[in-house]
């Protein structure tokens, strides 16, 4: 599977973050058993992110570069996409209700 994504509200369908462009987004992670093992939404501060450059799990990089700004959508993660299987190896599927809320869309440039 990967990461599915699951829209929850459409966003504006047209601005889509390219590798390289910061996102900025609020997210709330869970197990499929439903505990939350962390929130932006609960520190009260959203996560900057820059997408394609592995600054976060491989399923955010590919998920949420399939959301268009505005858009909240629940991303679900097998371990090869997430965390892997020896760090949660007893719930192995985790998703992410995520809300790409901004982003920054000057052209990319790599460093």
């Amino acid at each position: 599977m990967g990461v599915e994504v699951e829209t929850i509200t459409p966003g504006d369908g047209s601005t889509f973050p390219k590798k390289g462009q910061t996102c900025v987004v609020h997210y709330v992670g869970s197990l499929t058993n439903g505990h939350t093992f962390d929130s932006s939404r609960d520190r009260g501060k959203p996560f900057k992110f820059k997408i394609g450059k592995q600054e976060v799990i491989r399923g955010w990089d590919e998920g949420v570069a399939q959301m268009s700004v505005g858009q909240r959508a629940k991303l679900t993660c097998t371990p090869d996409f997430a965390y892997g299987n020896k760090v949660l190896r007893f719930f192995p599927i985790h998703t992410f209700r995520v809300n790409l809320f901004w982003g920054t869309w000057p052209p990319a440039r790599d460093p």
